[in-house]
Parts: structure tokens; C-alpha cells; sequence
């Protein structure tokens, strides 16, 4: 069954509604947490929508913020909530909303950029994401807040009016910047909604990848003042338990990152929060980081209420491939050998899924400690093992040799051949190297921040899974230039902030990092400060670049002639001229590069995007089934590739699992138990997001944010509803 939107899509934005007739909210069940609970199982126990009768969805309503902006590849990757009969989400400029859930009509919107304080530009130019917001109501019922975060301001809003908290934190916002134990200006933004306990809320935070990363620290606020109550160090200081592990005493005092960016799960009963995190900033060169880097790409779990250790795991010992725990992990109760174990499982980047007891860490199945490639970059300490699950089976495929490469047709075939051997290593965990080697599944997973649906009845997890081939190559950090003039200076600059992403040609590589060739004919100096200062899609702030390192650097990049005055003022102040002090990382990787040939598609034989299912009872991979399609390739008879992948399931008592995700802009759903697709539908723009279901007055809905931008994919600005249209 195919329903069509476009016909719809002709009428005005901002709001179009099936209907506007009032209704009553009573029995209504929602998704009221990020992932539908604070389980993080993304399962709704709505059954209403069933096997069936799912081809007969059609259109509820359809609401447009009518914010895209098209021009910067906009986003939204929002799950949105619903509570009491209100839908609750964000736009892709970051406003955040309420709907009346039933026809999508808007009650309220609260827009960041028109707060006290805001400078009246975008306040967040870098990044506009946020993956959803959290739901807060006092005991009486007469105090219900919205927590959402618009770059590093976390706000509280007034769930029934919209309007600000004014007495929460700095007058309706803590920073995300402070309290970290140490100042920083490095870039700090919340991205994915945190978890409420009792009267806390719980946050991560996303931070810079490089080597001046803020630190990652896990953070608690009181919900009713703003007020930090507890603060978790994700590099330990002095005294705390895992600082012996670092050789360097120093590490806590310079290092960041080993953040949680990805979300979380929440014990409620047993007051345990469930935090996974990432790398240690930089990324793929880890000489001035030496051991294990705890309590980096770590599962954690710690007491809610204080934020003390209880334990953890971790499933990266000394990360140079970028291997961030990228969903939150998931609450299930197994049996094993006739015991009933209240597990957390969690999914990675790899291909791999870690289950533990919830209660003490223990692995639910073996895991082994597997001896990796030691043949290192010059200063470079890999850990000589690397954590390995017996079971569950990898959902996601392992291995990417030569036999692997696209044969889509002779010459493609011969010509990623040849680009494949150019790469040297394509062992997993193989160190970085100047001779490069294969990230497989790629920097963006496998497992990717959709994160994975979990049926606590059956106890079978379903992952959307890209399988994209990445290449990772080091160069040397080029040496500073002899060249004083304003442009030699920033060239050196250059080398320092954004050579990783852009290469050292200037050339970057694809729309999510494009090319610097030739700026000045796109944009003036102005404008390219601008970004510099805010961001843009995929490239974080660099607010902290100081004004003589920006000036330079603009020089660079967009070859600006050199004034006599500047030059006489660098001769004379060489002091005071942009800094030109060698970087301390003496290696850093080439770019992002994703293995695709001439015409974008990936280099590897599909599937290049799966829906899988795998039963964490038995560790067993039940089925894989390509999600997403390029219809030119269907229509010359080769069989559904799949896609790359952004964007979570959902599975439901009524036996589906609804999954946007893919580039072809499309919703579908599948029967849970086989794999079989039943139903799909076009939308607007590609839905890089979780789908959300719920029941109101015993009608049944999912609605799915659709923001497209990523991968070269048109943006959007819509919330798509689907409903039976009848009770």
C-alpha cells in the first residue's frame, strides 16, 4: 500500500489539519520519554494499528514549522513526545512546540532566538539538532515543564503556555558551557534530551571531536531551580575511582571529551542511570592519551540520585576510529539457563551488540578479550586487546574484502577496485595509518544514534544498520610555514582547525564536508567570519579561535590581499601575529571519506541499509532485510540495495515495526516477526528520525519528524501524522 502526500504539499505551509473538530484527550496513551520511555525501547504496547490493517493508514494531519532552510541543508531529527493529548517537538531552527496531538493543530511555539540574551542571529547555526525533549510534572499537577536544549542553553518551558521558567537557571536556561570543573570554549551543545529522575534532570552533552574538546562530564540540575546537584568526571581526577588507570596524572586537567552525546536508559525502581560515551578528544591519534582513556566508550551505570559509581564497561579500550557508544542502551528483562536477568543491552558502531546484568556489570554472555594489530603510527600506543561478544550474533557484517567491492556493472567494479587497494588494512581495530585502512561498518555505524527497538515480550531487538565502507588515512600534521604574511599564518591556522574535514587540498569531500576551493566566489568575508563563529551543518563553532588566528585564516581560505598596514603591524607585533606554535598532534587523518563511487552510490556490494532483528535471549540474528531503495537501480532489475541509514524503529504489540531512515524518503512498516514488508508511504522529506505512535480517545497514531538535509537529500520542515481514520 503507497499513500501519496504530494497533492497536499501544494497547499499553504504552517499547518494543514484533516480536521479541526475539538475532541476530548481522555485515554490517551502516549510516548511521554525520548524512545517512548525511559527503558529506551522505542515498543508501544498500541495494538490498534495491526498486521492486518496497516495498508489501509492514511494521512491524519500534517503540520509545517515552516523554517527549512534549504540553502544549509537543514535538519530535524526530533522524536517527539505526547502527553496528556499534546504532541511536544522542535523545528528544524530549533523552536520548540506544541500540537494538539489529534489534529496538529498548534497551540503554542517558543523560539529561542526571540529570549533575553539572544543576539537576535541564529543562536545556533552549527548543528540545529535536537533529538527530542523531556516531560516534567510536579506531584500536585499544577507545575509541567518542557526541558529541551537549543545549543548549549538547556531551557524550561511552561508545558501548558510555552512560555519560559524564568527562575529556572539563568533566567529560564542553565549553560551548558559551565560547570564542568574548568572553563572552556571550545564548542558544548545538547543534542539528545537527557532523562528525568525524580526531581533531576539528567544530561549529556555533545562536545568537539579534536584535541581541544571540552571535557564530557555527566551532569544532574534540580528541576525546579536550575541548580547543578551533582557532576560525574568522565576523565576521573584525583581520588576518584579509575584515575590510576592514567599513566598521566595530568590527563584530567587537558583532556575532554568522553562525552554522552547519544542519550540514555533509566532504572527507575532501582534509581540506576544508564550513560554511554564516546571518545576522547582528538579522535585517531591517541599518543598524548596513553592506557585504556576511562571512562571513555564506556557503558556506565550510576546512582541517579547522586551520581556515584556503580559500574561499568568498556567496549573501546584506547579509541582511535572514532567507536562512540552512539544509541542509548536498552532495558530488558531475559531468561538465561532458567534465570531471569534484568539486562541492558547496547548497540555500537561496529556491529556488536554488549549485554550485561543491569544490577552489576556482568557480561549476560561471554565476552573475550581479543589480541588486535599493534603496527603503529610513531608515538602511538594501542591497547593490545579489544573486547569481543561471543553472542549476540553482529548485526552488521564484519569483514570487507576485496571480494566485497561493488559490481554493479564491469567498469564500476574495476574502477573501486583499483581505489580498494589503495588502502592497505582491512582488519578491524588496525591502528591508523599513513597507509590507511577500512572503518567497517563505517564512522556513522552500524548502530547509529536511531539507536535499536526492543519488544520486552518477545525480547527481540530491531537495529537500523548501514554497512558503508569508510577509509581512514593519517598524513603528518603539515609543518608551520616560514611564510609571515597573513596569508602564510593562515594557512598554518588552516592545518591546525580543518584539515581533518577539509583536506589539506582545501578539496573536503561531499556535501556534509565540501570543497573550500575557490570560497570568495560564494561568499565575502563577512559571511565566512560568521560561520567561522557559529557553524554550519556538519562544521561545529570555532568561537575560540582568537581574532588575529580568524583574521588570518579568512585571509587563507579566501586569498585576500594583503594590506601594507597588516603586514607592517605582523613585522612589528610579531609577538602579538596568530599563533604559529606547532601542533602538539603530530598526525591527523585526511577527511571523512566515504567509499562511494562516480555516481554516490557505496563502493561495497549491498545491502548498504538494513532492518535486522536479532533475539538477545539466544544471541541469534533471526533476519536482515534491506531498507531503503535508489528506484534507477530497481528499475534495471537489480534487487533492493538498502540505503544509508539515520534514524531509529519502532516495534508495537500489534506485530509491526515503523522505520523512516532511509534516502528515498520513505516510512514503512514491517511485519516484526519475518521481516515482510506490508506498507510504506512517501513523504515530504526524508524522515532522519524515530517514528512515535499513541492513542487518543482509541484511535491509534505514528507520526514521523521529516527534516531530510543529510546525504545530499532535500530538507524539510514537516511532522507527518498517519492514523487508520477510523476507531
Amino acid at each position: 500500500m503507497k499513500t501519496s502526500i504530494s497533492r497536499i504539499l501544494l497547499l499553504p505551509a504552517l499547518c494543514f489539519v484533516v480536521s479541526c473538530k475539538k475532541h476530548v484527550t481522555s485515554n490517551n496513551s502516549g510516548w511521554q520519554a525520548y524512545a517512548g520511555s525511559k527503558e529506551g525501547n522505542r515498543y508501544s504496547s498500541d495494538d490498534r494499528i495491526n498486521k492486518t490493517n496497516v495498508n489501509q493508514l492514511k494521512i491524519a494531519w500534517i503540520y509545517s514549522s515552516g523554517d527549512k532552510d534549504s540553502a544549509n541543508r537543514s535538519q530535524n531529527q526530533c522524536n517527539p513526545i505526547i502527553v496528556n493529548g499534546v504532541l511536544y517537538g522542535t523545528s528544524p531552527k530549533l523552536k520548540l512546540f506544541a500540537l494538539d496531538a489529534a489534529t496538529g493543530q498548534q497551540k503554542w511555539v517558543f523560539d529561542p532566538a526571540k529570549q533575553p540574551g539572544a543576539k537576535g542571529d541564529d543562536p545556533m547555526a552549527y548543528y540545529k539538532v535536537c533529538r527530542g525533549v523531556v516531560y516534567w510534572e510536579s506531584e500536585s499537577g499544577d507545575n509541567k515543564r518542557i526541558f529541551y536544549s537549543a545549543g548549549s542553553k538547556t531551557y524550561a518551558v511552561d508545558a501548558e503556555s510555552g512560555q519560559p521558567i524564568n527562575d529556572f537557571g539563568k533566567g529560564g536556561y542553565i549553560d551548558l558551557t559551565e560547570d564542568l570543573g574548568r572553563k572552556t570554549s571550545s564548542f558544548v551543545s545538547g543534542t539528545t534530551p537527557g532523562v528525568i529522575y525524580k526531581s533531576l534532570l539528567i544530561v549529556g552533552t555533545r562536545v568537539a571531536e579534536s584535541e581541544d574538546a571540552a571535557p564530557g562530564h555527566i551532569r544532574a540540575y534540580d528541576v525546579l531551580t536550575g541548580k547543578l546537584k551533582w557532576i560525574f568526571h568522565t576523565i576521573p581526577h584525583p581520588s576518584e575511582k579509575g584515575f590510576e588507570t592514567w599513566p598521566d596524572s595530568t590527563a584530567w586537567k587537558r583532556l575532554g571529551a568522553a562525552n554522552s552525546w547519544a542519550g540514555m536508559a533509566l532504572d527507575e525502581k532501582r534509581g540506576i542511570v544508564y550513560v554511554p560515551t564516546g571518545s576522547i578528544g582528538g579522535d585517531f591519534y591517541g599518543g598524548n592519551r596513553k592506557g585504556t582513556d576511562l571512562y571513555a566508550n564506556c557503558l556506565l551505570a550510576l546512582d541517579a540520585a547522586t551520581g556515584k559509581y556503580i559500574w561499568h564497561y568498556q567496549v573501546v579500550h584506547h579509541d582511535l576510529w572514532d567507536r562512540d557508544l552512539p544509541a542509548n542502551p536498552n532495558l530488558v528483562t531475559l531468561k538465561r539457563n532458567g534465570k531471569t536477568i534484568d539486562a541492558v543491552a547496547q548497540i555500537t558502531k561496529h556491529g556488536y551488540i554488549f549485554v550485561f546484568d543491569r544490577t552489576n556489570g556482568q557480561p549476560v554472555f561471554p565476552i573475550e578479550e581479543k589480541p588486535v594489530p599493534q603496527n603503529a603510527l610513531p608515538g602511538e600506543h594501542p591497547w593490545p586487546t579489544q573486547p569481543i561478544p561471543s553472542l549476540p550474533e553482529p548485526f552488521a557484517r564484519q569483514h570487507f574484502g576485496p571480494e566485497d567491492v561493488t559490481d554493479l556493472n564491469p567498469e564500476t567494479h574495476k574502477e573501486m577496485l583499483e581505489k580498494y587497494s589503495k588502502v592497505k588494512y582491512n582488519t578491524m581495530f588496525a591502528p591508523p595509518s599513513k597507509d590507511g585502512d577500512w572503518i567497517f561498518p563505517g564512522f556513522d555505524g552500524g548502530g547509529e544514534w536511531g539507536g535499536a527497538a526492543v519488544d520486552p515480550e518477545t525480547k527481540i531487538m530491531y537495529i537500523s544498520n548501514t554497512e558503508l565502507p569508510w577509509a581512514q588515512v593519517m598524513i603528518d600534521v603539515p609543518k608551520n610555514t616560514d611564510d609571515h604574511s597573513l596569508q602564510g599564518v593562515g594557512h598554518n591556522i588552516y592545518n591546525k582547525y580543518c584539515i581533518s574535514c577539509h583536506g589539506p587540498e582545501l578539496k573536503g569531500n561531499g556535501t556534509a564536508y565540501p570543497s573550500l576551493v575557490n570560497l570568495s566566489k560564494k561568499y565575502n568575508e563577512q559571511q565566512v567570519s560568521q560561520i567561522i563563529a557559529n557553524g554550519r551543518n556538519m562544521m561545529p563553532s570555532f568561537k575560540q579561535i582568537p581574532a588575529d588566528e580568524k583574521k588570518a585564516l579568512l585571509a587563507f581560505v579566501l586569498k585576500l590581499p594583503e594590506s601594507p598596514s597588516t603586514a607592517k603591524e605582523l613585522a612589528k607585533e610579531p609577538a602579538s601575529s596568530p599563533s604559529t606554535t606547532s601542533n602538539p598532534i603530530p598526525y591527523t587523518m585526511n577527511g571523512y571519506n566515504r567509499f562511494l563511487d562516480k555516481d554516490g552510490y557505496p563502493g561495497i556490494k549491498p545491502p548498504w541499509g538494513c532492518l535486522d532483528a536479532v533475539d538477545l535471549s539466544s544471541g541469534k540474528l533471526l533476519w536482515k532485510v534491506p531498507l531503503g531503495e535508489y528506484p534507477e537501480l530497481t528499475k534495471k532489475a537489480i534487487p533492493i540495495t538498502g540505503t544509508e541509514l539515520y534514524g531509529g524503529p519502532l516495534v508495537t504489540k500489534g506485530g509491526l515495526i515503523f522505520v523512516a531512515a532511509t534516502k528515498d524518503e520513505k516510512i514503512r512498516a514491517f511485519d516484526k516477526l519475518t521481516g515482510k514488508e506490508l506498507w510504506e508511504a512517501k513523504l515530504p522529506a526524508a524522515g532522519y528520525a524515530t517514528p512515535a505512535t499513541y492513542t487518543i480517545d482509541g484511535k491509534q497514531f505514528v507520526v514521523i519528524a521529516c527534516g531530510g538535509g543529510k546525504s545530499g537529500t532535500k530538507s524539510g520542515d514537516s511532522y507527518v501524522c498517519f492514523s487508520l481514520g477510523n476507531k
